[in-house]
């Protein structure tokens, strides 16, 4: 069993072992070759966070849902580009609005070169990404169009936040769903398609990459608040620091708010302080640690996974059918 994705996942399989991991070097070369301009430093900033590396997590997903149908199909790679070209431009207009100093393990994009330089970058990949599926064909770019927008619009109401008398935790579900969810659908919608699965496969790889696209977003809401630096590979509580309202803190917030107990309440006003202070962010964590809201965020995790595993009953059985199980519950064991 071999390590070919995220999670380490292994494939038991040396036929689909060997179609992955050449679909995901295909892909490789096919970012590097896209992110390719006769502007030198056109092509140093776009291939900034392609040579930073990453789990390839939505290249691995098309490849796998490519099995459903012929992985050698000539679309498969290329629509898999196309969404990891997508992604990285996101991270680059990601990092603009979040002020990120790092991203993947190397100085962001606005940190080196600055924040007018990264957001054209992002929009370099992007065009890049819709120039590769023109030839993809018009039901693609339909489909990428509508995925787009469900993106943005996440993002617009993350920003925005709920509005009055809607539930914060349902508003950042539905966030989830569009700005995670939404494109990693595409990317096992594109697999399956491109490599010419029927018409019901299509759809329930398309529904099981949105749960999973949660379920993955989940994992790193609670990994925050309860890993140590060593296993989840950042700091913790980096998301309380910027003031992020991940799940674990909205469910904090909407138990405080209907029992009214004084250790919620006193920790929720401790949230809304100065935790750039590191006395005071240590303090935050450990009592988030010990919160039942951890464990709620945990179950919500945990349930979406599931779902996302539920979704696959009516596929045939089969090395590929397990792979997509197997990240299900790699997440679930993220999550704890």
């Amino acid at each position: 069993m071999t390590v070919v994705g995220p999670f380490g996942l292994g494939v038991r399989d040396h036929a689909l072992e060997a179609d992955v991991q050449a679909g995901l070097a295909a892909v490789e070369s096919g970012l590097l070759e896209a992110t390719k301009s006769g502007v030198s430093f056109i092509t140093e900033a776009a291939q900034h966070l392609v040579h930073a590396g990453g789990k390839r997590f939505r290249p691995l997903l098309a490849m796998l849902a490519a099995q459903f149908g012929d992985p050698d199909a000539p679309g498969v790679v290329p629509a898999a580009v196309v969404v990891e070209l997508t992604h990285l431009a996101t991270l680059y207009h990601d990092d603009v609005m979040d002020e990120a100093d790092v991203r993947r393990g190397v100085d962001s994009a606005n940190t080196r070169w600055g924040n007018s330089v990264a957001v054209l970058t992002g929009d370099f990949l992007f065009a890049r990404a819709s120039h590769i599926l023109a030839d993809l064909g018009p039901e693609a770019v339909r489909i990428q169009a509508e995925a787009f927008e469900r993106l943005v619009t996440g993002q617009i109401l993350e920003t925005a936040g709920p509005v009055d008398g809607r539930d914060p935790v349902e508003h950042y579900l539905d966030v989830m769903r569009g700005k995670t969810g939404s494109l990693i659908a595409v990317a096992c919608r594109f697999g399956a398609m491109m490599a010419g699965a029927d018409e019901s496969a299509v759809d329930i790889l398309t529904q099981y990459g949105e749960r999973l696209g949660v379920a993955f977003q989940l994992a790193d809401d609670v990994l925050d608040i309860a890993s140590d630096s060593h296993e989840s590979g950042k700091t913790p509580g980096t998301d309380l620091r910027e003031g992020i309202s991940t799940l674990p803190v909205l469910h904090l917030r909407a138990q405080a708010a209907a029992d009214g107990k004084p250790d919620d309440l006193e920790l929720v006003e401790l949230l809304d302080g100065d935790l750039s202070d590191d006395a005071r962010h240590a303090e935050v964590l450990r009592r988030l640690r010990a919160h039942p809201a951890l464990e709620h965020a945990r179950r919500d995790t945990i349930r979406y996974a599931q779902e996302a595993r539920t979704t696959l009953a009516p596929l045939p059985e089969g090395y590929a059918k397990s792979a997509l199980e197997e990240l299900c519950d790699a997440v679930v064991h993220r999550a704890g």
